[in-house]
């Protein structure tokens, strides 16, 4: 077969539409007047059409993802009886000769370290949460609590990217991509997935974090997930450089847009096409990202109910703020990541300063959601890629102690979307080492998500060298207990 041939077998149904109006100019008023008609690829490519299988619950999600590791016992799964094990070993009866793979593996010793913070007992459903979340608390009847989350991923990198892309390795696209791909943008001017990275006061050497944890992998390149910048332009080249006025940045564009159509009628690439639709955005976000950075119209109850980190660019308080207000500009995917969650030594200390970063603005979010009417289509999700081990790393005091890498289990919550709320699922064995009842795996948590949007997650595949990939891989059940 001709390569040229070979090639024009790639395009997509937007790409085909866009050469057959010979001209860029078609192509975009088609996409403007009914993006989501564009917002998957076609059979072609082995891809799901963008057909939802069943009524959506959510229009919208916002992920809080918590980059380390919380320590499960010390914020939602209460654990009294270990009071009475303070510094005695591991049963062996707990454990079940689970190899110890990380940070712990040349100890002598697995001492049991009890939690020092308190617990008591919120909501209707009398709910046991920590006193280290106190307004979070607050909201505990809008939250469906899973504690019985586990994985088979021990290290921060691997984990990570197993949660948010359903597979270890890299290369595969994010939750936000595809959603992005497999639903369309409901907002013109903004994309459909964004990312923060939110600052931190807990432990300083954190994991890193790589673009590719928001990318798209092998689908195509307009839907990864933009990342905000707290400090300087909130996207990089998103201003006019000096002596460049809007007029000329469109006439730019323009010519750019006809040299690109001439390259993609040359060598027939998909890509090609996605650029010019990304620079089309870019100039589109010139007014749009500035109108959502403008915090002047919220309220000073708003504000203060976000607390006073909301006034600080790159918190996790005004990453929160921000993500109501992309909420309700329709943006589809907002993921937070809130780094410093792994506590190996000095845990209460460090996990105090976690804690507070976060759970006003967790509290904050949920109600300013509700009472703005968007919780009811905004899944709100909280969550991390693995918990942490109730023996102790490293020196053991009543007052300081650390945790290693635990993936048996840990808990995550879900909000609004059409989840159920003041609900809790799971139950751990009193060491918090072994899931006892309802175990989650985090597949089920992505086909759940997906579900919550319509879409069963068996069916939103993409083909690419050969296979059918899907975010679940061959994995995943929706977790129907905390259905609304």
């Amino acid at each position: 077969m001709d390569p040229r041939q070979e090639q024009a077998q790639l395009q997509t149904r937007r790409h085909f539409f866009g050469r057959a109006a010979k001209g860029i100019g078609s192509l975009a008023l088609a996409s403007l007047m009914n993006p989501q008609a564009f917002a998957s690829a076609p059979a072609a490519h082995g891809g799901a059409l963008p057909k939802l299988h069943f009524a959506p619950k959510a229009k919208r999600i916002i992920y809080l993802f918590m980059s380390g590791g919380p320590s499960q016992m010390e914020m939602w799964d209460y654990k009294p009886k270990m009071e009475e094990q303070f510094d005695k070993e591991l049963p062996d009866s707990i454990r079940m000769g689970q190899r110890i793979t990380t940070m712990t593996s040349g100890q002598s010793r697995f001492p049991v370290a009890p939690s020092k913070f308190k617990f008591s007992q919120h909501g209707q459903n009398g709910t046991w949460v920590s006193e280290l979340l106190p307004h979070t608390a607050q909201v505990v009847d809008e939250l469906s609590i899973i504690r019985s989350v586990h994985t088979e991923a021990i290290n921060h990198d691997p984990a990570i990217t197993y949660m948010v892309s359903g597979h270890q390795l890299p290369g595969r696209p994010s939750l936000g991509a595809w959603l992005s791909y497999g639903l369309g943008s409901e907002n013109d001017n903004l994309p459909s997935f964004v990312v923060f990275q939110a600052t931190w006061t807990g432990r300083r050497d954190a994991q890193a974090l790589y673009t590719r944890l928001w990318g798209t992998g092998f689908l195509p390149s307009k839907h990864q997930g933009m990342s905000l910048r707290s400090s300087g332009d909130p996207v990089l080249y998103l201003s006019n450089p000096p002596g460049v006025d809007g007029a000329t940045r469109r006439q730019m564009l323009d010519g750019l847009a006809a040299l690109n159509q001439k390259q993609y009628e040359e060598f027939g690439d998909p890509e090609i096409n996605a650029r010019i639709a990304q620079y089309e955005m870019a100039f589109r976000m010139q007014s749009s990202v500035p109108d959502l950075l403008d915090l002047s119209s919220e309220s000073k109850e708003v504000l203060d109910m976000y607390g006073p980190d909301v006034h600080k660019p790159g918190t996790f308080a005004a990453s929160c703020l921000l993500a109501r207000r992309l909420a309700e500009r329709d943006v589809r995917c907002v993921q937070i990541f809130h780094r410093g969650w792994d506590q190996h030594g000095n845990l209460p200390n460090d996990l105090t300063n976690q804690c507070r970063d976060i759970d006003q603005p967790c509290a904050a979010l949920i109600k300013d959601l509700k009472q703005r009417g968007l919780l009811d289509d905004t899944l709100v999700v909280w969550g991390s890629e693995f918990g942490r081990t109730i023996y102790c790393q490293g020196t053991l005091t009543r007052d300081n102690y650390g945790r290693d890498h635990h993936p048996r289990c840990f808990t995550m919550w879900m909000a609004g979307g059409g989840i159920k709320p003041g609900f809790e699922l799971g139950r751990t064995d009193d060491f918090c080492y072994n899931v006892l009842e309802d175990p989650v795996h985090i597949h089920d948590i992505n086909a759940t998500i997906l579900h919550q949007f319509g879409i069963d997650h068996t069916k939103l595949t993409y083909r690419f060298q050969g296979r059918d990939f899907r975010l679940t891989d061959v994995h995943g059940n929706v977790i129907k207990k905390i259905l609304a």
